[in-house]
């Protein structure tokens, strides 16, 4: 399967590859990296994977460009991305013909540039120039280094940020905004193919989610083997613990109606499309529905 950012949003797949979820659900389940939501999607609906992990964004440009990609389980529902400074800059106003790097245009991190720039005050495109650079790490690199003049990341790579001295010029986390971020998504034909997969997958989804909430040990191993090496501890800690809210990573992983609504919101300004399409065309809840009604995300969490 893939999974589209070096970020903690990426959590679930990570975990329940590296606590063993997965494999005591039957699956064998090789992780596969793309650079940004605009590429893991285009592996999807190409076959190359089967299920992959994407944000909103990615996910409904395919689905209204006629491809059957829909979520089945939630993931994040939240955003916790900032648009930090390079060395330098102290104020949102500095950025004004500058540059911010995203990581692939159609993305979740194109999505949130474009929403922090207008609460800013700017026009995307005009005041400030978007421009893809990649995953959160090189995002993280080219602001530190001066190439561009901000960039849209979020922890651990905000965190080392700000450790370093780098200014928040926009916090994505407090525009109040209800987003779809990074899910599990599939096809509609491979649910038809393949429902049992599927079902275990999600299934690991939620065993994944739980563990994240429950089991720190296993959650901060799983963040520092796929953040790379040299992240200090007290970051992942301080990365695990960000997401940890029911804002960020609900329980009960239903596919967000509410933020798929303000994803159709934002696409629907670069294609009409958007503005016909509903919230319901581009998820499947039948899987966490299940797991849901039949008592077992309940007992998951229950004291024992």
């Amino acid at each position: 399967m893939g999974y589209s950012a070096v970020s903690a949003d990426q959590l679930p797949a990570w975990v329940a590859k590296e606590s063993g979820i997965f494999t005591k659900n039957g699956l064998d389940v090789p992780l596969i990296f793309f650079t940004g939501g605009t590429t893991a999607i285009l592996a999807l609906v190409s076959k190359d994977v089967p299920i992959t992990q994407v944000s909103g964004p990615g996910l409904v440009n395919s689905a209204l460009a006629g491809s059957d990609a829909v979520f089945v389980a939630a993931g994040m529902t939240s955003l916790n991305y900032v648009l930090m400074g390079k060395p330098g800059l102290k104020t949102p106003e500095q950025l004004k013909g500058g540059t911010l790097a995203i990581s692939r245009f159609g993305s979740a991190t194109d999505s949130i540039a474009r929403f922090a720039l207008k609460k800013i005050g700017f026009t995307p495109g005009k005041d400030v120039t978007i421009v893809q650079v990649g995953s959160g790490p090189e995002r993280l690199n080219a602001v530190m280094t001066g190439k561009v003049s901000a960039a849209v990341i979020n922890p651990p790579s905000s965190f080392i940020a700000e450790k370093r001295g780098l200014a928040i010029m926009a916090d994505g986390g407090k525009m109040g905004l209800v987003f779809q971020h990074t899910g599990a998504a599939t096809t509609r034909r491979f649910i038809r193919e393949h429902p049992d997969t599927v079902r275990r997958y999600v299934k690991s989804h939620v065993e994944a989610v739980h563990t994240m909430w429950t089991d720190k040990e296993a959650t901060v191993r799983a963040l520092g083997k796929y953040m790379g090496s040299g992240i200090d501890r007290e970051i992942l800690e301080k990365s695990r613990e960000n997401v940890l809210t029911e804002t960020f990573f609900p329980k009960k992983q239903y596919p967000s109606v509410e933020g798929l609504k303000t994803v159709l919101e934002d696409v629907a300004e670069r294609d009409p499309r958007a503005k016909s399409a509903k919230p319901e065309q581009f998820v499947d809840f039948t899987f966490i529905k299940e797991l849901d009604q039949s008592g077992f995300i309940d007992g998951l969490y229950k004291t024992k």
